[in-house]
């Protein structure tokens, strides 16, 4: 009788005790929202297309000729937020592919503010909102790149070390790529 309660302890140990007691509880969720790191990614990815939707709103550009200070703006905040989403993570893969997850996605959510609020369309050129949205897209996607890049080989390292030494080369490349996308 002995070897029966022994085997059901070990099959019931088998069982997690939430399944026993007839409640099943959800296991620990690695994206949970209660946790900081979440907040950062998030951050990262919606902070470029509110800084975007904001000054769009408050101030937009008039002309679509030069770049305005919100076009470096939005660049750096998009390029610097998907940094600091893929810092994140911990994995070579996982911080190149947050890196660049992030970034794509700002830059799409930037493109999609820009067009909605472009107000009257226009027949045979973008609006300069719009103008504006693709052209920090494209250049915070242009330091996405190094940032992703120099993601994997900082991937175990400090946080710090994970975060800033991408973010500041992601800031510096979108700060360059800006004027090149409007010389005619």
């Amino acid at each position: 009788m002995s070897d029966q309660s022994s085997d059901r302890r070990r099959d019931d140990d088998l069982v997690p005790v939430s399944v026993r007691l007839g409640d099943v509880v959800p296991p620990d969720d690695p994206e949970d929202w209660t946790q900081p790191l979440t907040w950062v990614a998030a951050a990262g990815m919606l902070a470029a297309p509110l800084v975007a939707l904001i000054w769009f709103w408050l101030a937009p550009p008039g002309a679509a000729k030069a770049p305005a200070p919100g076009t470096w703006l939005v660049a750096v905040t998009l390029a610097v937020g998907a940094a600091l989403a893929g810092g994140t993570q911990q994995g070579r893969l996982r911080s190149l592919a947050g890196t660049l997850a992030a970034g794509l996605f700002a830059a799409l959510a930037t493109v999609a503010v820009g067009l909605v609020t472009a107000g009257e369309r226009q027949l045979g050129s973008a609006s300069p909102t719009l103008a504006h949205a693709v052209a920090a897209a494209l250049a915070g996607l242009a330091g996405v790149l190094p940032a992703a890049v120099l993601a994997p080989p900082l991937a175990m390292r400090s946080r710090r070390a994970r975060m800033l030494a991408p973010a500041a080369i992601a800031a510096g490349v979108a700060a360059l790529v800006v004027p090149l996308l409007f010389v005619a």
